[in-house]
């Protein structure tokens, strides 16, 4: 007995001390806003600042841009050049040259325009033009100076390797699947911030309503310690009494002063989620009603997992994008066979005028057609690329197949989560009833005098317990249903979040 008695002693010491008394002011000071903070504004003002979002925005604007950049492989270049070239030879070499006194004289200026694009059939077509002016001392030249111009088209085509749309086109239409992917891992993000923001959001409320238990319980500690201190001036009670009363008020107080430190850490995780500039401003009332839709359907949930979640549709994306690699290696497996051909026309006349008015029916024109035959010796490597395209397609299918399998079990285990939560609210219910009554029957029985400060403290003990067990049920089936909606992606219809495209 003597050592239980020191104990207490020191407990109501270390539980008196200043530094006890300075974290309880601590914590009461700054009393949270008068106006109501809803779930549905927390979830609005996270999607407008938190900061995971906004980091993940930017990449779905990196991925658009790598797209527009995959686009451009099939923009037009144009191309423009000027260039003259005068050449004075040092003497006369051939009476061929038509030259007397000095060498050989040449002054020629060339104006080129031109324009190439790349087609979707993996070839390139370019168009040419000049003009020319060419001017000599040579007495044979007929023309001097001499204008002329020219135009052709070109056009440079593979026929096996790398031919085809599906090929040229194979980079654009890969980027657009990995916007896509961007826009879902934004989804994905959302949804879980989402997810993050309702469970802040649930423990908030759970930490005010343990502290309001906890005061409560303060509070009849100090009504009980109050009557011992008042029985024992009559007779009735012992000191033992008394200090079993006294020892069930400070571990009141600290139980209080804990929940109150476990309500400012669960603003402070709130408020970073939604992103909160000002931490001095503490959130106002948070609250939620009880839960009434009865259990989820497990085909409906499983339904919608399969249609929106991010990771399952990510992954059919991936598999399309290792099709579009398998296509390509599989004609990048083929020898290379191109044709290449071109024509045009040409004119010489005395005057830039002329040459360029004269060009369509002038004299001039040439063509050409060929073939290029181009085999790597037994296209090992090629091959060996084809083969490692569909070995990495046939991977990411099995992935998929595993990614539904698991999309199954996290749902049935999701569902199964929510229906276990709904029948432990109700239990705690029942429980939190009966501890209430097992209390006001133990206080009614030591009013009584039939009953001992102990054991009411234990009663009490018991009925805290039971309250805050219910309220820990009530978030535990919250926080089991925002797992579920994280799940099936239904979470973005039920707050009305709308995503870019």
């Amino acid at each position: 007995m003597p050592r239980t008695l020191a104990r207490a002693t020191a407990l109501l010491l270390a539980l008196a001390s200043p530094a006890f008394m300075r974290a309880q002011d601590t914590a009461s000071v700054a009393p949270p806003s008068a106006i109501p903070l809803t779930l549905e504004e927390c979830i609005a003002r996270a999607m407008q600042k938190n900061f995971d979002l906004q980091i993940q925005s930017f990449s779905t604007d990196i991925a658009k841009e790598a797209l527009n950049v995959a686009k451009a492989d099939f923009d037009p270049t144009l191309t423009a050049s000027a260039r003259r070239n005068l050449n004075q030879s040092a003497a006369t070499t051939s009476r061929l040259d038509g030259t007397a006194a000095s060498g050989p004289r040449s002054d020629n200026t060339t104006f080129s325009v031109g324009a190439s694009e790349r087609i979707s059939t993996g070839g390139i077509v370019s168009l040419t033009g000049n003009t020319t002016r060419g001017a000599t001392n040579s007495a044979n030249s007929t023309l001097n100076p001499a204008f002329g111009s020219s135009a052709g088209v070109n056009l440079s085509q593979p026929l096996l390797r790398n031919a085809g749309s599906n090929v040229s086109r194979a980079n654009i239409e890969r980027n657009k699947l990995g916007v896509g992917i961007a826009l879902l891992t934004y989804k994905s993000r959302v949804l879980a911030v989402i997810h993050d923001t309702e469970a802040a959001y649930y423990n908030l409320a759970y930490a005010r309503e343990n502290l309001t238990v906890k005061k409560r319980s303060l509070n009849l500690a100090e009504k009980l310690f109050d009557e011992n201190k008042i029985r024992k001036s009559t007779g009735v009670a012992t000191d033992l009494d008394v200090l079993t009363a006294e020892v069930g008020v400070a571990n009141a107080r600290r139980a209080a002063i804990q929940a109150e430190q476990a309500v400012r850490d669960r603003e402070d995780s709130l408020y970073i989620l939604i992103g909160q500039v000002d931490f001095n401003i503490r959130p106002g009332a948070v609250k939620f009603g009880d839960y009434t839709e009865g259990a989820p359907s497990f085909d409906l949930s499983y339904k919608l997992a399969r249609d929106r979640s991010p990771d399952f549709l990510t992954t059919q994306f991936q598999i399309q994008q290792f099709e579009i690699d398998a296509r390509s290696a599989k004609r990048a497996a083929l020898p290379g066979l191109n044709l290449d051909t071109g024509a045009g026309y040409s004119a010489t006349e005395r005057s830039y005028g002329d040459a360029l008015g004269n060009l369509p029916e002038g004299n001039g024109y040439n063509w050409n057609v060929g073939l290029s035959v181009v085999v790597p010796w037994g296209l090992h490597a090629d091959k060996a690329r084809y083969r490692s395209a569909k070995l990495s397609l046939a991977q990411q299918q099995s992935r998929l197949q595993q990614l539904d399998r698991s999309l199954l079990v996290n749902v049935r285990t999701a569902v199964r989560a929510v229906e276990t939560n709904i029948a432990a609210v109700e239990i705690a219910a029942k429980a939190t009833e009966l501890s209430q009554r097992q209390y006001d029957l133990q206080k009614a029985r030591f009013d009584a005098g039939l009953s001992t400060s102990r054991l009411v403290l234990q009663a009490q003990d018991d009925l805290e317990a039971a309250r805050v067990g219910e309220l820990q049920s009530k978030v535990s089936l919250r926080i089991a249903l925002a797992d579920l909606h994280r799940i099936d992606a239904s979470s973005l219809d039920r707050y009305k979040i709308g995503l870019p495209e």
